[in-house]
């Protein structure tokens, strides 16, 4: 069974504040993402908001302007600290100059949790829940490996990643695919240091598609026989791929990648991407919002899953074609997992 396996006033974004249980809820939290836009956190709003409705809980959700906007989730902390919640649930921008409005939050006795991106350190919040980042790529790496067989000891992999601020979650992908590939890895907090010639380069996308291309079209010019392209997500993903058609070169080159959204998994569908990582972000946040909770009831706070340094929720590889000893799912179990 396949395991299912996140400062000015002025510049807060409050996205909604809904109180599901009416004036008679005693616990209140808030969600804060990076972003409003991003189908991964409107997937992570909906699933707060419908647990906190099912649970009586009152929810304020807030996100930055853009992503690495660091100063609007500094002022939405403050705030649901004037308010007095429970519990914060939360996708730093900044994974560490965050650090001193959460410990301001949890001085106050509020408990927070980080979603998707763990705080450096990662201790900083009461709890992380994630996927296995470094899972995820793994298991891209491993894929491409098996699809590659013999020609794989001679790949020329391009490696497209989030951005420059390490560590992150776009370091424990990209570390994740390359140890998968079966490369040494130098650093593992950091992307970039390896010394394996089958590395053509590193750019980064800010995990969109004009920066996929952008990044793509940099590598190739460096070494246009890239055959093996990592992505940190499928935005990007499909911006390599519109790269590499512009020079024809989208049949011949394995394109992977992480998150699991559903244009993404229609992507594997459509051949773009060979295979990707589906992460779920609506079990994040019910999760999250159910251990809020149980802090609020009882000061219980969640427990990371065994042998980990967080509570893992889940990663399945997505792709339509399988490659011995790597598990998977099929496309269709995809898109009924998928959001977005």
């Amino acid at each position: 069974m396949h395991k299912l396996v996140a400062a000015t006033a002025v510049s807060l974004v409050a996205l909604s504040s809904a109180a599901f249980a009416g004036s008679h809820s005693s616990v209140s939290a808030c969600l804060i993402t990076k972003t409003d836009t991003n189908p991964f956190f409107v997937k992570m709003r909906e699933g707060a908001a419908a647990k906190a409705e099912e649970m009586g809980i009152t929810l304020n959700s807030y996100a930055g302007k853009v992503d690495g906007d660091n100063d609007s989730q500094v002022a939405a902390i403050e705030t649901c600290i004037a308010n007095g919640v429970s519990g914060i649930l939360l996708t730093a921008s900044s994974t560490s100059a965050i650090v001193p409005a959460v410990q301001q939050a949890r001085d106050a006795g509020i408990l927070v949790i980080a979603l998707d991106t763990p705080l450096e350190p990662m201790d900083a919040a009461d709890m992380t829940f994630a996927t296995d980042n470094f899972l995820a790529g793994e298991l891209i790496g491993k894929w491409a490996a098996a699809k590659l067989g013999d020609a794989a000891a001679d790949a020329k992999i391009a490696m497209l990643d989030l951005d420059v601020s390490q560590p992150t979650v776009g370091v424990l992908r990209d570390q994740g695919f390359l140890q998968g590939f079966g490369i040494d890895l130098g650093d593992p907090n950091k992307w970039g240091d390896e010394t394996d010639a089958r590395i053509v380069g590193n750019d980064v996308t800010q995990g969109n598609e004009e920066g996929g291309r952008k990044a793509m079209e940099n590598l190739l010019a460096k070494d246009p026989s890239v055959n093996v392209v990592y992505t940190i997500n499928e935005p990007a993903a499909a911006g390599a791929y519109e790269a590499l058609k512009s020079v024809g070169r989208e049949n011949d080159v394995l394109i992977v990648s992480v998150d699991g959204g559903c244009p993404g998994v229609a992507n594997v569908e459509a051949g773009v991407i060979g295979a990707t990582s589906q992460q779920y972000p609506l079990l994040m946040a019910s999760k999250g919002i159910e251990a809020i909770a149980a802090f609020a009831k009882d000061g219980t706070k969640p427990a990371a899953s065994e042998g980990k340094a967080f509570f893992d929720t889940g990663v399945a590889l997505v792709t339509g074609e399988p490659a011995d000893g790597v598990e998977s799912i099929s496309i269709e179990e995809g898109k009924n997992l998928c959001w977005g």
